[in-house]
């Protein structure tokens, strides 16, 4: 195959992630005219890496961590945007390996993209850290922009398996808004670094979206 179609064919398969809706916004039922697609929490996760790098001064290579998160959603152009409400940590990390390597085989430097993919999984170095921590923080902020918004009615969630989940359910009875409650259990579940804690309870304790021009 020549290096030309090689190019157009990575391209036209990650373009496929601007039109896959992130799963987490659909399972809440999100009322909104557009919903996050992949490819915009991509750069929203890239932008925020490259705010925390900024505003902590943490000691990583900045270019490392953007290119590690630029591929690090690439089997959801496969397998889509699984939950883990849907597959296990296990069999999801199965699939994506697997569609990585696929979607990955006909590069040159694929294998080379590959390892920083596998890099960004394992978390076993500081950029992976770090990038994993800004990934998840990410979809938090979303959630909190979301509910500024009023996008989401807790009252209206019938159809929704993961609002049954009792660990959501403890937070929905201490009267947790459901971006707040999205924070809280990020700062349960993730291994935040103080700086992330930080910015996520700055984020439960003040309005973030403004309209106003800078």
């Amino acid at each position: 195959m020549s290096k030309e179609k090689n190019v157009i064919n990575f391209y036209v398969l990650c373009n496929r992630l601007k039109n896959v809706i992130r799963t987490g916004w659909k399972l809440w039922n999100v009322q909104r005219e557009r919903i996050e697609s992949v490819a915009e929490h991509i750069f929203g996760v890239q932008m925020l890496a490259i705010a925390m790098k900024s505003e902590y001064q943490y000691d990583v290579d900045i270019m490392k961590v953007i290119y590690m998160l630029a591929v690090h959603e690439l089997g959801e152009t496969i397998i889509g945007d699984l939950t883990l409400f849907q597959v296990s940590q296990e069999e999801k990390e199965k699939l994506e390996h697997e569609a990585v390597h696929k979607i990955l085989s006909g590069l040159l430097d694929g294998n080379q993209i590959e390892e920083l993919f596998i890099e960004f999984d394992y978390h076993n170095t500081k950029e992976a850290i770090f990038a994993y921590q800004c990934d998840k923080l990410e979809c938090d902020l979303q959630s909190k922009l979301y509910d500024e918004e009023g996008c989401v009615d807790l009252n209206k969630q019938e159809d929704n398996a993961i609002i049954n989940d009792a660990k959501v359910q403890k937070l929905i009875k201490t009267g947790s808004s459901w971006a707040t409650m999205w924070l809280k259990f990020g700062q349960k579940a993730y291994p935040y670094d103080k700086n992330f804690k930080v910015v996520s309870n700055y984020v439960i304790n003040h309005r973030i979206s403004n309209n106003k021009k800078l």
